[in-house]
């Protein structure tokens, strides 16, 4: 369904990094709102995965000696929770996989997730610019946003300015 501009300009934006090929192994989730079509909000967690066997520390450099100590998911849910309340969105770039971790960290936590819609700032790319490929890197560079890519924080503010940029030109998707 094609939403408003009003309802573009209240939202979070979401990027997780995880640590295997699991997707509960969440490691690190940033959370960027927006309300009234300007950031207000910038939370970034180091989240303790259930195992510790890093595959993806050269993609994103976290080590399980920087998470050791870190609270579980499940542990900084209230936290997370009470972020994301009253979100009319959540955004990420390639939404199914930040939803699927999300489902699964929350799975693994015993919480029900979130039933909030997502909007995918990467098919908003290909929608709005006709963007190939449209990995985060490429979108940024086309919109002139500076990244630190594969850091949960910067990739979820790119993703929150891309959403931004293209306006009304979106699709929420359903859970």
């Amino acid at each position: 369904m094609r939403q408003s501009d009003q309802a573009l300009k209240s939202f979070i934006a979401i990027d997780f990094e995880t640590a295997d090929y699991q997707r509960d192994s969440a490691c690190a989730l940033a959370l960027v709102r927006v309300e009234d079509g300007r950031i207000v909000r910038r939370d970034s967690y180091l989240i303790r995965p259930p195992r510790r066997d890093f595959v993806f520390t050269y993609v994103h450099g976290i080590t399980w000696r920087m998470v050791a100590h870190k609270p579980t998911f499940g542990e900084l849910w209230p936290e997370i929770s009470s972020a994301l309340s009253g979100a009319e969105y959540l955004a990420a770039h390639n939404a199914s996989f930040d939803r699927g971790v999300l489902e699964a960290c929350c799975n693994a936590a015993g919480v029900r997730a979130p039933a909030t819609p997502f909007v995918c700032s990467m098919r908003l790319a290909r929608q709005t610019w006709g963007i190939r490929p449209t990995r985060l890197p490429d979108v940024c560079e086309h919109l002139g946003l500076s990244l630190n890519h594969h850091d949960a924080l910067s990739d979820a503010e790119a993703c929150a300015h891309i959403v931004l940029a293209a306006g009304g030109s979106y699709r929420v998707t359903a859970r």
